[in-house]
């Protein structure tokens, strides 16, 4: 369509340029050949319904007063920078007359068709809401439709699917004219998602010392067929987070340098999955000496008692992470700290040695001063009565900070049966004040959630 509109151009333009002139006078003829230089007297703007005149002229780069060479490289450059916008289909800047050395030139543009709506073929309806979130992202109504919004919003759909295990998704767009609006189009996206493709084993290469049975076992969302009829899809989301979880056991058995060399997938003959991923699981190593510093509060037999990590110990990460900084019993550091009022502490294990097969550690502590709490913030609670939460709170103005205290504050929120359990909490804390701001945020349950009960008893006699 580009060469089209130079082809065009250049008809226009070059073989038959005209002047006033009186009756008796024979028109001239300006060849290729022969260039002329021209004022530009004035330029006007054609097919633009939805576009800006002004923008266009000045995007063409040209100007009345300007001096311009026909034939030349000005109309060109026009017609290129123009078309770069991709809003048009076809773009054409033309001559309407010339006065002497003055002419007049025409923009002719056809403009790209506006979408009007879009629409699914193929897919239940309890999914067009979930792939409206995909292609809203390229498509707008009254947007301009371009192919590469096309082929963006149909990657996307096909991409929705195969993340739900239909790996075989294909959509084809299909563009059809809106006669209800000037230059719009409707959009139908036609989903053939083919058949959910179903595992069919999984096999390990290179693990010489945790059995194949074991490590499948951490793969919960990757799993094959086992017997007829049995759930199994591939989901590459889950996929990834299932080989992630598959390095970290191998950490807790102390292969801290495990890691996937390769992974290979492939299709059977029977469209089934096959997956193979080839392990080096690197040398087993175990904890050695555990030294601590920068800790004034708590000595190093407390700390060691709460850690609970003894020499010779296999080398766990995820272990020693837990102990350090948060234990669902309680029993870790940052606790022992944090309950104490030491909001702003700090611990960072490093590895100081590493011989054979043993690992050494110093644990470095950063304890901060204690905090006190400064305000206590709730909301959300638009229908319930702050005193009513507030009363709950084991957390106080005045108190040392207590990250215990929070934890069980939520809990005896969430006990009392108003509000949803995804009640959380955010502290701001003030080092150079000491102080720490607690604010508890609730969401309360839709009033038909609430049970209703009372109690009653009988009036005393006479």
């Amino acid at each position: 369509m580009r060469e089209i509109a130079l082809i065009t151009l250049c008809c226009l333009l070059t073989p038959f340029y005209t002047f006033a002139q009186s009756d008796t006078d024979t028109i001239p003829v300006l060849q290729y050949s022969e260039p002329k230089d021209y004022e530009i007297g004035g330029i006007k703007v054609i097919g633009a319904d939805f576009s800006d005149d002004n923008a266009i002229i000045s995007i063409a780069g040209l100007q009345v007063g300007d001096k311009i060479r026909i034939p030349g490289p000005d109309i060109q450059k026009g017609i290129k920078a123009l078309w770069k916008l991709r809003l048009f289909t076809d773009v054409q800047i033309i001559k309407e007359k010339t006065i002497g050395d003055v002419i007049f030139l025409e923009i002719k543009v056809q403009e790209r068709p506006r979408l009007s709506r879009h629409s699914y073929r193929g897919v239940k309806k309890s999914y067009h809401d979930d792939l409206n979130d995909e292609v809203d992202k390229y498509l707008l109504k009254g947007g301009i439709v371009t192919e590469n919004v096309k082929v963006n919003a149909s990657k996307a759909i096909e991409g929705f699917f195969i993340g739900k295990g239909y790996l075989d998704t294909r959509c084809r767009v299909i563009e059809l004219p809106d006669s209800s609006r000037i230059n719009a189009v409707q959009l139908i996206f036609d989903v053939d998602r083919g058949n959910r493709i179903k595992i069919q084993d999984v096999a390990f290469a290179g693990n010489d010392n945790i059995k194949d049975r074991k490590l499948a076992k951490q793969m919960k969302g990757t799993k094959p067929k086992r017997r007829l009829f049995a759930s199994s899809k591939f989901i590459k989301k889950d996929y990834e987070e299932d080989k992630e979880k598959l390095i970290a056991y191998y950490n807790t058995q102390g292969y801290r340098d495990a890691r996937i060399i390769s992974d290979s997938l492939w299709r059977e003959p029977d469209g089934d999955l096959m997956i193979r991923l080839n392990l080096e699981e690197g040398n087993q190593y175990y904890f050695r000496d555990i030294s601590w510093k920068g800790n004034s509060i708590y000595d190093t037999e407390t700390l060691a008692g709460v850690l609970g990590i003894e020499k010779g110990e296999v080398y766990d990460k995820e272990l020693l992470e837990t102990r350090l900084r948060f234990s669902q019993d309680g029993r870790d550091v940052s606790t022992l700290y944090m309950d104490n009022g030491y909001l702003f502490f700090q611990v960072d294990p490093i590895e100081v040695a590493v011989e054979g097969d043993s690992i050494d550690l110093e644990i470095r502590i950063f304890e901060g001063p204690q905090a006190t709490i400064d305000k206590v913030v709730i909301k959300g609670n638009d229908r319930t009565h702050e005193h009513v939460v507030r009363r709950e709170l084991r957390t106080r103005p005045g108190q040392k900070f207590s990250r215990s205290d929070i934890i069980r504050s939520q809990r005896e929120i969430i006990n009392l049966g108003y509000f949803n359990p995804d009640t959380r909490h955010q502290h701001a804390g003030e080092p150079q004040r000491g102080t720490v701001d607690i604010e508890y945020t609730v969401e309360e349950k839709p009033s038909d959630q609430l049970g209703l009960s009372a109690g009653w008893g009988a009036a005393p006699s006479g």
